[in-house]
């Protein structure tokens, strides 16, 4: 097959929803309703909170979905930035995807395993902890033989995944209102963010929405992607949209207000009121299967970029080396998941790890958004004559909007967020003095 072949435009409007639904819908809706209520002052804001993390959802995913039809290829973000700003932004986005952002994407789903493993057989005051950890090794390692990543398995544990948020919404609507005074462990919650902090509620809204920037890149494969990726793009954001609000009415319904800003496992304490224990446990399960199908496939898909890199970085190619026994990069997953694993420890020591990692990688992450964002004007003004299959709509004003939106969340992210965020800026610059060095390695711009 010829090096420069084109994926076939093979998907429908339907089929591109539903993939889009499938990539962004996580288990993140079972953790961060809690940090988002504790981050505003009343339901009304909760729910509309949650509704504008949609639109910015859907202003990204447009943004995206035109870089990725213009400049097709594997390196993603890499390739967009490295084409705008240089293979030096490039290299920078690539060493906090490994440092920051990818590898503190894996701890914060691992403790979001380990939160819900706890409720079904607690392992003592830092269990949590324990268990992200025995899930991110047992997974390394079966990557790394690469035996885990079958369709099958990852098809059947993102079932479970809408399964148990139908399931909570369900028992959750249909319920009178339980709302009682708050649980448990949680009550120290409500205390560390004030009430007035909007923008860190949508820093963990916008984590909960995470993945369209992955499901834009159909673009690709849409049939008439012209007139299909709007709708695609605009009825699946919707309908994530809807599942989302559905779910957090459920919490709202059975909780109330003050119940959910407290809980640490909102979907098992939601259960557990309104069906009893043995509904807890089961949904708990459920979360966990779903939390290990995420975090399998975060630790799968994360190396990728790797390779881009390598091809750009000769002294760098090791990590995007592929190991033809296990059919993988081998050496950047070990590398990924020993930093991840580092990650889970940090966690360990802080009152939420799940918490510490969001706050460790948000504003790394809305940088380079941001940056994306950017680039986007740059590539639209110097290509100005590129063929584009797709456009997005509404410009410069939606990508504008965007670029407004992830500036905030950037300031946001800093702002209203612990040590935990200028930890991870300064892991971000420990990348400049390696790029110093590496940067007499790297072939002429072109």
């Amino acid at each position: 097959m010829p090096a420069t072949s084109l994926p076939r435009a093979s998907l429908s409007v339907f089929d591109g929803v539903a993939i889009m639904v499938g990539i962004v819908i996580g288990i993140g809706i079972f953790k961060t309703p809690p940090l988002v209520a504790a981050s505003v002052g009343s339901e009304a804001a909760f729910i509309g909170a949650w509704l504008i993390g949609g639109a910015i959802t859907l202003a990204g995913a447009l943004v995206y979905a035109e870089l990725a039809a213009a400049y097709p290829g594997t390196g993603g973000e890499y390739h967009f930035l490295a084409r705008a700003f240089g293979r030096s932004t490039g290299f920078l986005f690539a060493w906090a995807r490994i440092s920051v952002i990818q590898t503190g994407a894996i701890a914060a789903v691992a403790f979001v395993f380990g939160d819900y493993a706890q409720q079904i057989h607690a392992l003592g005051p830092h269990g949590a902890a324990l268990y992200a950890a025995l899930a991110l090794l047992l997974l390394t390692a079966l990557n790394v033989i690469g035996t885990f990543h079958g369709k099958r398995a990852q098809t059947l544990l993102t079932v479970l995944t809408v399964l148990a948020l139908l399931a909570v919404a369900v028992v959750g609507l249909s319920s009178p209102s339980l709302a009682a005074e708050p649980q448990g462990g949680g009550a120290a919650l409500s205390t560390q963010v004030a009430s007035s902090a909007p923008g860190l509620a949508l820093v963990f809204i916008l984590l909960t929405y995470g993945g369209w920037n992955e499901a834009a890149y159909l673009s690709a494969e849409v049939r008439d992607v012209r007139r299909d990726m709007v709708r695609i793009l605009v009825f699946g954001t919707l309908a994530i949209a809807g599942v989302y609000v559905l779910v957090n009415l459920a919490f709202l319904q059975v909780l109330g207000f003050e119940a959910l800003r407290t809980s640490e496992a909102v979907g098992a304490d939601m259960m557990r009121r309104a069906l009893g224990e043995e509904a807890a446990l089961l949904i708990s399960a459920v979360i966990c299967c779903a939390a290990i199908s995420t975090l399998n496939a975060t630790i799968f898909t994360g190396a990728r970029v790797y390779h881009a890199l390598g091809e750009d970085m000769p002294p760098l190619r090791a990590l995007g080396l592929w190991s033809s026994r296990g059919n993988n990069p081998r050496v950047a997953i070990l590398v990924q998941s020993a930093i991840a694993l580092a990650l889970v420890g940090l966690g360990a020591v802080t009152q939420d790890g799940f918490r510490a990692m969001v706050e460790y990688t948000a504003p790394v992450f809305w940088l380079f958004l941001l940056l994306v964002g950017i680039a986007y004007f740059v590539l639209r003004r110097r290509d100005a004559g590129l063929e584009r299959p797709f456009r997005a709509p509404l410009y410069p004003l939606k990508p504008a909007l965007f670029c407004l939106a992830c500036a905030y969340l950037l300031y946001s992210s800093l702002v209203y967020t612990g040590a935990g965020a200028l930890l991870g800026v300064a892991v971000l610059l420990l990348g400049v003095p390696l790029l110093i060095l590496l940067r007499r390695h790297m072939p002429p711009e072109h």
